[in-house]
């Protein structure tokens, strides 16, 4: 087995060491998200906390890690008595992003089940992870599904798995820690809530600070052993420390003062619901645990507030995560307690761990790693803060306007691309259709389509009892009809022809609109720009769209329309994307007024172009943004050209009155 960086090694990252290490004193503050670039030792952090988690005494021979003085009375694997255990270290399991359901839950024999009447269950992560830490990289790329099961398991403190009627619990308390890149995609404010704290993560700017990461990391790879020796006692002191505040913290007190404090500040930052008031007190009282203390301070809630509600006050995908400290520093000035004394000798304010609170590594430079500022897009709506793109002549990018609720649009046909909520497919989750034979594993039975294919076998069987004698090759797999997300790929034009202010401020506003309504859908989007003599891939198909949110916000406009550059453009980008991944299903979404210019013949060239999307069957839809008394009627005939349908900038709203639902008309081969 490898020897793991020590935790006490890591440079910097003060938050992030904080957050773990409050976990780990109490995993009922509800697991830790670490949200940062790539290369910030998000995952090295959490891979050597593991050596620093008490040992776990467990039952002998139980798969599900019961504790030997208090076993869980429905283990699958009991019942156990009480009794003396073995010691092991606490487990750090991974789970992959691919994973499936069964092998995050569980799995039941459903063919013994139905045979032999009998609980047959193949133990998934969740039982492995037991008393342990469960860690997921790339949490914002794991499906939704996978997510909320696993979110429920760590808040119920168990896991659940039923299949036809037969059911199996078993124990599943962990430390949950997920990790993610906000680049590559968000998760749901839904799911965000769900992690008791969050903490934003960058690489310093600080030279020294960087020298000193760099020359530890190169000595750790040279010799991990010698390295890791070096680092031996103050590993040991931290692991002392977690012991001793897990042994203090049911001694805690937390006052009607500090409640008081902690009930003000999410009224005040307008949090939903009461789990941010829930995980802040559990948060603050491992606060005062981990500082030694038996009463929380008004500082210890200003710490929680700055780990605990950050994430919780992003309302849609283009908010950028953050919290006004000054609002903060009032609301618990003005709801200050007699029993919170301030303690100039606590925990730290500002966002910085408590004096103390990490191991004993060198003197670092001040800044640095502590300095990390939110990744941001601009709000919507707001001034520029950087310089404008583009070059001379061209017109300044104007704000985007409202967004509204907009019209669902889908591609036709039944696909089985990965799950999402926009068009419809073949999926593991949803209604059932009808049955087949099991292609591998079975994992949804079709319980009367199995009963069916066994009864006419009966008698060969030599059935004399009440079950049903069953064989595998009755056994029928359940096929379901859920819902897939898309690449959805927005093709804008930006020339002079859309370049009216007030014009490209709802074109933009009906972008915006587009862009949340994939972001709900779970779907990748795309941005292609054209404008002047050719067409930019402005953002690569990606699953962040605040990232193409903030691309639509800087866009520059002027210049003529070359709308064949655009659609050719978006040719290339979609037949690279079918290699990629050949089962999600594109939708192209063209914006434009159809006004094509520059060059011989620009109106019959975009029709050649189009005709390119219609012969590969590309589901598309053409916003029409044309305007005036005047209307050439080109955006609609650019629609019939892709094989797709058009929509006026007022159709596209969902409460306009030409209807609630507009599916993506046209010829799709591979839908038929």
């Amino acid at each position: 087995m490898s020897t793991p960086y020590p935790f006490t090694a890591i440079v910097g990252q003060d938050d992030l060491r904080l957050g773990l290490l409050l976990n780990a004193v109490s995993p009922a503050v509800g697991g830790v998200l670490v949200r940062g670039e790539k290369g910030t030792a998000k995952s090295t952090a959490v891979r050597a906390l593991a050596a620093l988690m008490p040992e776990v005494s467990v039952v002998p021979g139980c798969r599900f890690s019961c504790a030997p003085d208090a076993p869980d009375p429905a283990c699958p694997d009991g019942p156990h008595e009480t009794g003396s255990g073995v010691s092991r270290a606490a487990r750090t399991v991974e789970l992959p992003v691919g994973a499936s359901e069964d092998r995050l839950v569980g799995a039941l024999d459903i063919e013994r089940a139905l045979a032999e009447g009998v609980k047959a269950f193949e133990p998934g992560l969740l039982a492995d992870a037991h008393r342990g830490i469960l860690y997921v990289d790339e949490v914002n790329l794991l499906h939704d599904h996978l997510v909320d099961l696993l979110l429920d398991a760590a808040a119920m403190g168990a896991s659940y798995v039923e299949r036809e009627g037969v059911s199996v619990r078993h124990a599943a308390r962990f430390l949950l820690v997920g990790t993610m890149n906000p680049e590559e995609g968000e998760l749901r404010p839904q799911l965000l809530d769900r992690f008791g704290l969050t903490v934003e993560v960058a690489a310093s700017r600080e030279t020294d600070l960087r020298v000193e990461v760099v020359r530890r990391r190169l000595a750790y790879d040279d010799d991990p052993v010698a390295f890791a020796a070096r680092w031996a006692d103050e590993e040991r002191a931290l692991r002392a420390r977690i012991v001793a505040a897990r042994a203090l913290l049911p001694h805690v007190r937390l006052g009607d003062g500090a409640l008081r404090q902690i009930a003000a500040t999410c009224a005040a930052f307008e949090v939903d619901g009461m789990r941010a008031d829930i995980v802040m007190a559990r948060t603050a009282t491992a606060l005062a645990a981990w500082a030694g203390r038996s009463d929380v301070l008004a500082e210890d809630v200003r710490q929680a507030a700055l780990l605990a509600l950050p994430h919780r006050r992003r309302r849609n995908p283009f908010d950028a995560p953050g919290l006004d400290e000054d609002k903060l520093d009032d609301t618990l000035e003005q709801n200050s307690g007699e029993d919170d004394d301030p303690d100039p000798d606590g925990p730290g304010g500002g966002g910085r761990p408590p004096e103390g609170d990490g191991p004993d590594t060198p003197p670092q430079p001040e800044g640095g790693a502590d300095d990390t500022p939110a990744q941001s897009v601009p709000e919507q709506g707001g001034e520029k803060e950087q310089g404008q793109a583009g070059g001379s002549g061209e017109q300044q990018p104007v704000r985007a306007g409202e967004p509204f609720r907009t019209k669902m649009l889908s591609v036709p046909g039944l696909g089985e691309g990965a799950a999402g909520r926009r068009s419809r497919a073949r999926t593991e989750h949803g209604r059932t259709t009808g049955a087949r034979r099991p292609q591998g594993a079975l994992t949804k039975l079709h319980l009367a389509a199995t009963v069916q294919a066994a009864a006419p076998h009966q008698r060969a069987r030599g059935r004399s009892g009440r079950g049903l004698v069953v064989r595998r090759d009755d056994l029928r797999q359940a096929v379901r009809e859920g819902r897939e997300g898309n690449l959805v790929l927005f093709v804008v034009d930006a020339s002079g022809s859309m370049a009216a202010r007030q014009r490209m401020t709802a074109v933009k506003g009906a972008v915006l609109s587009l862009l949340m309504d994939a972001y709900q859908r779970r779907d990748k989007v795309g941005l292609i720009t054209f404008r002047g003599k050719d067409a930019e891939v402005v953002l690569p198909p990606t699953s962040s769209v605040d990232a193409a949110a903030a691309r639509l916000e800087m866009l520059p406009t002027g210049g003529r329309t070359p709308v064949a550059a655009g659609l050719l453009k978006a040719h290339d980008v979609l037949r690279v994307e079918r290699l990629r991944d050949p089962s999600r299903r594109p939708l192209l979404v063209v914006v434009t007024d159809g006004r094509a210019t520059g060059g011989p013949e620009p109106v019959a060239l975009a029709a050649r172009a189009a005709r390119l999307h219609e012969v590969e069957g590309t589901a598309s839809v053409v916003v029409d943004c044309e305007s005036g008394p005047v209307r050439l009627g080109l955006a609609v005939s650019l629609a019939g050209e892709l094989g797709g349908t058009a929509v006026t900038l007022d159709e596209l709203r969902a409460d306009s009155i030409a209807g609630l639902v507009k599916d993506v008309q046209g010829y799709s081969r591979r839908a038929a």
